[in-house]
């Protein structure tokens, strides 16, 4: 039944409901799709077909009893490497983390799925740490666009990416610092979420403090919304976690976008040199917006590139991750990484507190641009995917990942809830993607807004061909 890699989590628990099929069927399928494009895409750390089928098996009968375990259960899921899960390690694509110690516990997300009956197939692949913008990591190797073997799948959850992209299950678990679901999420034609910091629980602490998100990669908005109302539960290992939502998610999106005020910002007032390609796909996915009826005005934030004070944050969360290794195990980090780390440790705690006064005043426009407007829009990437196991496009000048992504940190900083939406294809036949932010505390708006446009048919492309 390899038809089953094509339906959304949605449509699988409708399928097991009404005994269309089981989880069983659907596990199967993921993981020979996963078994298929392992080899020339490369987006697994490790593959887990016993386990997987053993818990499908458990979920089938749950269905047949009419008692399923929760919103997602039989639905095969995968997991971005830097995140717990109980039975095996947790690598963050790293050689300087040993294989060996209990590995007996559950990040939170992670955790919830499991409450809900989810079926984990896989580890997905990260760089080292989750430290850039690309999928390549001394640990797992190269990480491949699915549109094309020569690309990047972008990063840091960019096995996660290429996974839900390909058919290998639906949903997706990733973590984003600086973009990390949203560009692997546009390079690679799904739909991805950084909730509000805190909106979906964090457990260990991430080394990059509150830059830090988690949330849904998955085939469209609908099927994120399902996935935010497993994984937005509470957990008191998170002395950060924001409180109960009010409320579902999925329930959220009805309404529309009628009425919404919309800014649209193509290149956040010319700082941004945005591909023609890219434009005009994120124009006519602004276009379809305003079909439904949504107020669109071109309007720029006011802020200026905090990318300085990105780097003071992040190079100084890379300091603190590898703080702990002695100089041979150096010597096994990933070359730019080691770089960011030496000048993370440079830095001062006046240079970080400097940095978080320029994050505290882009949180304080941010805040009052959204007493206008309700969202505001922008490409996700100006670029699309470019050549596999660089950090930078070549020929580009930028040197390091932050060049090329002005789009998506700034709302890290913030931590504003920010979505990726496919909303078609380049002249090369690689996948465009439309951002779309809102306030603080919002995520129900991004989600209806981008559900709007994949029930309008604006959003959504074809999915590559198996691989």
């Amino acid at each position: 039944m390899t038809e089953l890699t094509e339906l959304t989590a949605v449509r699988l628990v409708e399928g097991y409901r009404k005994g269309e099929f089981s989880p069983v069927d659907a596990v199967r399928a993921a993981l020979r799709r996963a078994e298929e494009v392992q080899p020339a895409v490369n987006a697994f750390v490790r593959v887990e077909g016993d386990e997987a089928l053993a818990q499908a098996r458990e979920s089938a009968e749950r269905w047949r009893r009419g008692e399923p375990a929760g919103l997602v259960d039989g639905v095969p899921v995968s997991v971005k490497d830097i995140l717990l899960m109980r039975g095996g390690p947790t690598l963050k694509g790293s050689k300087t983390i040993s294989t060996q110690g209990r590995w007996d516990e559950d990040a939170p997300s992670v955790a919830r799925l499991r409450e809900h009956g989810a079926v984990f197939i896989g580890r997905t692949t990260t760089p080292e740490f989750g430290w850039k913008g690309v999928t390549d990591s001394p640990q797992s190797g190269v990480t491949r666009n699915p549109y094309d073997l020569s690309r990047t799948s972008g990063g840091s959850s960019g096995g996660s990416a290429a996974a839900v992209a390909l058919g290998a299950g639906p949903l997706s678990l990733g973590t984003d610092g600086g973009g990390s679901v949203r560009i692997p999420g546009a390079f690679c034609g799904i739909f991805a979420l950084k909730a509000t910091y805190g909106r979906v629980p964090l457990y260990p602490a991430s080394a990059f403090g509150t830059l830090a998100h988690v949330g849904p990669m998955t085939r469209d908005a609908a099927d994120a919304a399902l996935m935010m109302d497993v994984i937005s539960g509470p957990d008191p290992r998170d002395w950060s976690q924001l409180g109960p939502v009010n409320g579902s998610f999925v329930d959220g999106l009805a309404g529309g976008v009628r009425g919404l005020r919309v800014a649209y910002s193509p290149s956040l007032g010319g700082q941004v040199a945005v591909r023609p390609g890219v434009a005009a796909a994120v124009r006519r996915g602004v276009e379809g917006l305003a079909a439904l009826g949504a107020y669109v005005e071109e309007a720029d934030p006011d802020f200026t590139d905090p990318v300085e004070a990105f780097h003071t944050l992040w190079f100084g969360g890379a300091a603190r991750v590898t703080q702990r290794l002695g100089p041979e195990q150096r010597k096994l980090l990933d070359p730019g990484l080691r770089e960011i780390c030496e000048a993370g440790a440079r830095s001062s705690a006046l240079d970080y507190l400097a940095a978080v006064d320029v994050r505290m005043e882009l949180g304080r426009r941010m805040g009052l641009f959204h007493e206008t407007y309700d969202v505001l829009v922008t490409p996700t990437i100006p670029i699309t995917a470019f050549e596999a196991g660089a950090e930078v496009p070549r020929g580009s000048g930028h040197r390091r990942w932050t060049g090329w992504t002005p789009f998506t940190y700034p709302f890290n900083m913030t931590q504003q809830p920010a979505a990726t939406v496919p909303v078609g294809l380049d002249d090369s036949g690689l996948p465009v993607g439309l951002q779309i932010v809102a306030a603080r505390h919002g995520d129900e708006l991004v989600l209806r807004t981008a559900h709007a446009l994949y029930e309008a048919g604006v959003a959504g492309i074809a999915p590559p061909a198996p691989r």
